[in-house]
């Protein structure tokens, strides 16, 4: 069994930054399959949403426990999102989790879906803000 998440602001789309989520879902999948699916709240989120602005109520400084966000997620192999900071990237590799940024917005169960049957587009490019 291994699980994916994605953070997700509404519950239906991959949000646009993953600190600043409001919840993750988790999937679980079996035999390539998703199996079950689980909401966790971001206790780090609920900062303004949107693209990355370098200032701001956010602040972009260390506003993030980068840790305390991979030790929520640790049981994931996986990370699709459309934004993330360099921090927390290394943060989560450092948990063993592969964060990949997806290219185009889609609801968080088609991504991993397309992840799953390797139609999914993603890159390595992360965030240049100072996360």
């Amino acid at each position: 069994m291994k699980k994916i998440a994605v953070p997700s602001d509404d519950g239906i789309f991959i949000a646009a930054h993953f600190g600043r989520s409001a919840s993750f879902l988790v999937f679980e999948i079996e035999e390539g399959r998703i199996v079950r699916e689980e909401v966790r709240v971001n206790g780090q989120g609920g900062e303004p949403h949107g693209e990355c602005h370098g200032s701001g109520p956010h602040g972009h400084s260390h506003g993030h426990n980068h840790a305390t966000m991979g030790e929520a997620l640790q049981d994931c192999e996986a990370i699709l999102c459309r934004g993330m900071g360099w921090r927390a990237a290394e943060a989560l590799k450092a948990f063993g989790i592969e964060p990949l940024m997806v290219q185009t917005e889609l609801p968080a169960r088609k991504a991993v879906e397309a992840y799953l049957s390797g139609t999914l587009q993603t890159g390595t490019g992360f965030c240049a803000c100072h996360h």
